[in-house]
Formats: structure tokens, C-alpha cells, sequence
């Protein structure tokens, strides 16, 4: 195994854990985010949280497609 094999893997690997704690930390930040009034109405909490969920899975999906791109 050469040298840049090796350099190569340490990098994928410390990239991989770079970008899932980019991602946690900012699904964490997107999910507890202020804004509204101290008594938000249902309707407007629902919409947050299907848009919370909608961004979750699109985070998902990038960074599966960012690990494809890593390979």
C-alpha cells in the first residue's frame, strides 16, 4: 500500500465524521430555532415541523450523495 492510499483514507475518514457532525449540528439547530410568539398556533408548528422533517431528509440525502462522491 503506498503512501497517498493511506493519506487518502485518513482524509475520507476524517471528512465522513466532518460532515455528519456539520449535518447533526445544524438538523439541531434548524429543529429547536426560535421565531414565533410565545403561544404559536397549531397550524404554524405543523408547517415547522413537516418543513423540519422535509430538511432532515434532504440532509440525509445529501450527504448519501456526498459519501457517493467520496468513493
Amino acid at each position: 500500500m503506498n503512501l497517498d492510499r493511506l493519506i487518502n483514507m485518513v482524509v475520507n475518514v476524517v471528512m465522513r465524521r466532518l460532515i455528519n457532525t456539520g449535518i447533526n449540528k445544524g438538523m439541531g439547530w434548524f429543529s429547536r430555532r426560535a421565531g414565533t410568539s410565545a403561544a404559536p398556533s397549531v397550524k404554524m408548528e405543523a408547517r415547522q415541523s413537516r418543513q423540519a422533517h422535509e430538511t432532515a431528509k434532504r440532509a440525509r440525502e445529501t450527504a448519501k450523495i456526498i459519501r457517493r462522491l467520496g468513493r
